[in-house]
């Protein structure tokens, strides 16, 4: 289109020029006057083509396309990722858990239960919670009804009479996949009892009897921390190992594990700082799910032990969240 426009632009001017210089013609001089013509149609015609010999030549327009995307191929047996679901507010679930409380200490006025203590001060809402005090009949109840319970607490430091088969209930809800705590210092005597395929799932089992008479060492009965990266110990509250007792009981100060030949269980406290797999007084299994404590948390200070309730509970709950079987 450019090309023809300025060809006309030439050709114009070239027959301009030459028909100012044509004179006027007469009868006598039309011969010539046609001559004169022709031969500047001639001229015109030569310049043109010289004209188009020497026009630039403008390169065509270039083609426009949409790229096809570029694929890497997977290397042979390489597992292809797929996108993930949205990440789950464990938090916000944790805090609507269903949670069921064996807590014996309620015999006791004068001692403040702990378990009571730290979930009220835990703020759980939207989700059921029953504290079955001393009552093993309503425990039970509660742990066959319908409600699908994320944790089980279960906090007998008075040795009144939780064993046999409310451990069975609890293995049924440990194998669903629930969260369960454990505190109690008579596993002594009931070690071989229906508490044992739990013993066994987690990976523990009773190393020897733990006893405390009035003429005690109180650093004998001091705790350190065997993991101290273990978030157990971290998560909410870092917290200190209980130490230096003030014991409510004697005779019996509770037991000490150590790891047996299955499950996953790893000491997080004991009375030897390198003794790992044995001496130990806090175990943690089961993928994060199970906590067992075989020492009395009434022996210890309230702003120790309490915080660390606090990271039990949240602990458990995280992993029963996280859990896939």
């Amino acid at each position: 289109m450019k090309r023809s426009r300025w060809f006309t632009s030439v050709l114009l001017l070239v027959l301009a020029a030459l028909a100012c210089n044509v004179p006027g013609t007469t009868g006598n001089d039309v011969g010539i006057g046609e001559t004169q013509v022709a031969l500047a149609i001639q001229q015109t015609s030569l310049a043109i083509q010289q004209a188009t010999l020497n026009a630039p030549t403008l390169p065509p327009p270039a083609e426009t396309y949409t790229p096809y995307p570029t694929y890497t191929a997977l290397p042979a047996g390489a597992d292809v990722v797929l996108p993930t679901s949205t990440t789950v507010d464990i938090r916000a679930r944790i805090k609507s858990s269903n949670i069921l409380i064996y807590e014996d200490i309620v015999g006791y006025p004068s001692l403040m239960p702990i378990v009571d203590g730290t979930i009220n001060s835990m703020s759980f809402s939207g989700g059921k919670i029953i504290n079955a005090a001393d009552g093993l009949g309503t425990f039970k109840q509660n742990a066959n009804s319908a409600t699908p319970w994320d944790l089980m607490i279960v906090a007998s430091e008075v040795r009144s009479g939780f064993s046999g088969e409310m451990f069975e209930v609890m293995y049924d809800h440990i194998d669903n996949g629930g969260a369960v705590i454990i505190e109690l210092w008579h596993l002594d005597k009931i070690a071989s009892g229906k508490i044992a395929p739990i013993l066994n799932k987690c990976g523990v089992r009773l190393f020897r009897d733990w006893t405390r008479d009035n003429d005690y060492d109180p650093f004998d009965y001091s705790i350190f921390w065997l993991d101290q990266s273990h978030p157990l110990l971290s998560t909410p509250n870092p917290v200190q190992a209980p130490s230096y007792p003030y014991p409510e009981w004697f005779g019996d100060a509770g037991d000490l594990l150590e790891l047996g030949s299955g499950g996953d269980a790893v000491l997080v406290g004991g009375l030897h700082a390198n003794r790992k797999s044995d001496y130990g007084v806090l175990a943690v299994c089961m993928g994060g799910r199970m906590v067992i404590q075989t020492f009395s948390s009434h022996d210890y200070e309230w702003d120790v032990v309490q915080p660390l309730w606090i990271n039990y509970i949240t602990y458990t709950l995280t992993k029963h969240y996280e859990y896939a079987p």
